[in-house]
């Protein structure tokens, strides 16, 4: 019997909704590339989405580079050792406990999944108070542990594993290897780890990105400069050219905020199978 296709249906509005959403989100994108190759005069005085007539990229990058002894480089240092710590930390604590919690039954697992719920309702900034609280009475305030801790905690992630584990992990398969004589170390390290790689890869992509993004916890547990990310160094750089008797250091923040969001963009762009692939796992039914 022959099939009859049809086209998708065309929308001029929608059409006309999406590339303003585009827009809107590329904008602010195109105009910080641009302001990174002005100098600080032409930055001030140029039109935000064109070009100046001194191309200072370059200069501006080794600038940020050697500005006060090289801060900039300790702040990147500080990020990826909270990403490293904390998103890698959170990845692997998510992947085991949601394969547990999908592939094992034991008593209260309702009142664990309701827990892990409500956690991920709770907004983070209302824990932030709390929990410097907590870490004050412990004397681990201005510590990187003060930034790497909190950042291991992920419900979401927790509950994206467990979703994608019970999806993904026939449980026959894993009777199949006890049967066999495999222990349940062995069974996850060379069976369901393999399976997990795309909901992992998920996982990890929205630690990196939070962490990396992280502003609120740094702000109001860190004064050490030398502690700083990026966010709030940046940020620091931001309020020394903008406040009473401003250093000439915009042009500076402008290109640092370039070179902040290249790495995060280089991971998206590498693992973006991964990320597709675990988002739509389990959307449709065999």
């Amino acid at each position: 019997m022959a099939q009859s296709f049809t086209s998708p249906r065309k929308s001029v509005t929608l059409t006309i909704v999406m590339s303003g959403l585009i827009a809107y989100s590329l904008v602010p994108l195109l105009w910080l590339v641009i302001s990174a190759t002005k100098t600080q005069p032409a930055l001030l005085s140029s039109f935000g989405l064109w070009f100046s007539g001194d191309f200072a990229l370059f200069e501006n990058i080794g600038s940020v580079f050697t500005y006060d002894d090289g801060i900039f480089l300790r702040w990147l240092g500080n990020t990826l050792l909270y990403v490293v710590a904390g998103a890698g930390g959170a990845t692997l604590l998510a992947t085991l406990a949601g394969y547990g919690l999908a592939k094992y039954r034991f008593r209260g697992r309702t009142a664990v999944f309701a827990t892990i719920l409500g956690a991920v309702a709770v907004p983070g900034t209302a824990l932030a108070v709390p929990t410097f609280l907590l870490f004050s009475q412990m004397n681990l305030t201005n510590t990187v542990w003060a930034v790497i801790l909190p950042s291991l905690v992920s419900p979401f992630g927790l509950y994206l594993m467990w979703v994608f584990a019970t999806e993904a992990i026939p449980g026959e398969l894993l009777e199949a290897a006890r049967v066999d004589g495999a222990s349940e170390a062995r069974t996850f390290f060379t069976i369901a780890l393999r399976l997990l790689v795309p909901g992992i890869v998920t996982v990890l992509l929205f630690a990196i990105v939070a962490t990396w993004n992280n502003y609120f916890l740094p702000l109001i547990m860190l004064n050490d400069p030398n502690l700083y990310p990026l966010t709030i160094g940046l940020q620091e750089w931001n309020s020394d050219a903008t406040g009473v008797g401003a250093s000439p250091v915009f042009h500076l923040v402008i290109t640092g905020a370039l070179l902040t969001i290249l790495p995060i963009v280089g991971v998206f762009l590498l693992l973006q199978r991964y990320w597709q692939s675990g988002l739509s796992a389990g959307s449709v039914k065999q």
